[in-house]
């Protein structure tokens, strides 16, 4: 018998947790023993897909569809879906409720990417509430599993290989060095150190060019980015957009060195991907891998990745440039509601420009680089992400 799969999460071609969502219903559109349905309306404007895949997402979206009539008359109460549900867990381990109702499945199987490694006993004890906890890298089990939990299980996101893989530059080819840096601009992710250590090194290369794709759906997340003071306040529109230039610009980055990248669907990424000489991504926390960062991998792109959190999952030898000079993050006071970022990483400025003069003045070995980071991210797939996330349903039911 067929399984629906609930989940409490959007399934977009913009944003992580959606493409998430997108890449598990297109991997289980055919398959016999399960099939997904959100639990949140899905606008088919945002799944940027070929018409045949979005064909085969038919049964996904009229499931999708009528489960989202059943929550609009549930509103403030509890429901109980007949069948496995992947749960989407807040900082404290609890269900994200779902458009005002708070859904529970037969079983409840959670879902986190959590970015502390500082844990309340009352999250503790919600986490050992799931028989299984899925997470989003080897970091987040070992948190875990440090406060005696068991029912973890580490299953990492993928690359579609269809589209993220190494091919040639679209012509016509860039006569610029490009450095690409992207992520939704917060603190988190590191943007203040990539800005501040890409103005330095556009002072010495003046054929530098930062393309930035920070846009996201929650543009205030950026201004958390400022308590560092590392760079200039970010700027906003006066619509209270996210204004990617005039920050640049604030931070000494001249208007013909920097492009917005603008909001890029994920289908359309690759192309913007393989024109970068550089990806370059200092975050300072991530609890997954960081999807755009194994993208860029994918696509062959050499990569400079701050050696904390969940890119310790990423990093292999020589397969990019790791920044290892990693000092405790002491600005974060309210990480995740839990006091200090535990386990973040604070990656050195002086590092970042000394690794992009090196991919600069070395292209053979960047490219090398990139190309074992290809071979490395060949085997993190969104197919193979849905067939651990499947066995890990079914061993639950």
């Amino acid at each position: 018998m067929r399984r629906n799969v609930v989940i409490n999460w959007g399934v977009s071609s913009f944003f992580g947790w959606g493409v998430y969502g997108l890449n598990l219903a297109l991997a289980w559109a055919n398959d016999p023993e399960v099939g997904l349905v959100c639990g949140l309306p899905v606008n088919p404007s945002n799944l940027a897909i070929d018409p045949v895949r979005f064909r085969t997402l038919h049964p996904f979206l009229q499931n999708s569809a009528a489960l989202d009539a059943v929550l609009k008359d549930k509103e403030g109460q509890a429901l109980t879906v007949r069948g496995p549900m992947l749960a989407c867990l807040d900082r404290e381990f609890r269900i994200i409720v779902s458009q005002g109702v708070k859904m529970s499945g037969q079983p409840t199987l959670g879902v986190t990417f959590f970015e502390t490694a500082v844990l309340d006993e009352a999250a503790v004890r919600n986490a050992a509430s799931y028989p299984l906890i899925i997470t989003g890298s080897t970091w987040n089990e070992r948190v875990l599993r440090a406060y005696g939990l068991t029912n973890v299980r580490t299953i990492l996101q993928g690359a579609d290989p269809s589209l993220f893989h190494p091919a040639p530059r679209p012509e016509p080819a860039s006569d610029r060095f490009v450095v690409f840096s992207g992520g939704k601009l917060e603190h988190r992710k590191g943007q203040d150190i990539a800005l501040v250590a890409f103005r330095r090194f556009a002072e010495r290369r003046p054929d530098a060019l930062l393309v930035a794709a920070w846009h996201s759906p929650w543009p205030a997340y950026a201004r958390s980015i400022d308590k560092t003071g590392l760079a200039a306040p970010v700027a906003f529109t006066d619509k209270g957009e996210l204004d990617s230039a005039a920050w640049a610009a604030a931070n000494g980055v001249p208007a013909d060195k920097f492009l917005d990248a603008g909001r890029t669907p994920n289908a359309f990424m690759p192309h913007l991907y393989r024109q970068a000489d550089v990806a370059l991504f200092p975050n300072r926390c991530e609890g997954g891998t960081n999807l755009v960062a194994m993208e860029c991998m994918a696509c062959g792109v050499p990569v400079i990745l701050s050696a904390n959190t969940g890119h310790l999952d990423l990093i292999e030898e020589d397969n990019c440039f790791a920044l290892t000079n990693q000092r405790p993050v002491t600005n974060e006071p309210g990480a995740a509601g839990h006091g200090a970022a535990e386990g973040w990483g604070e990656s050195d400025v002086d590092e970042v420009v000394e690794l992009l003069e090196r991919a600069y003045a070395h292209r053979e070995e960047a490219r090398a680089r990139g190309a074992r980071g290809a071979r490395a991210l060949s085997r993190l797939t969104w197919t193979a992400t849905a067939a651990q996330v499947k066995d890990a349903v079914l061993s639950c039911c």
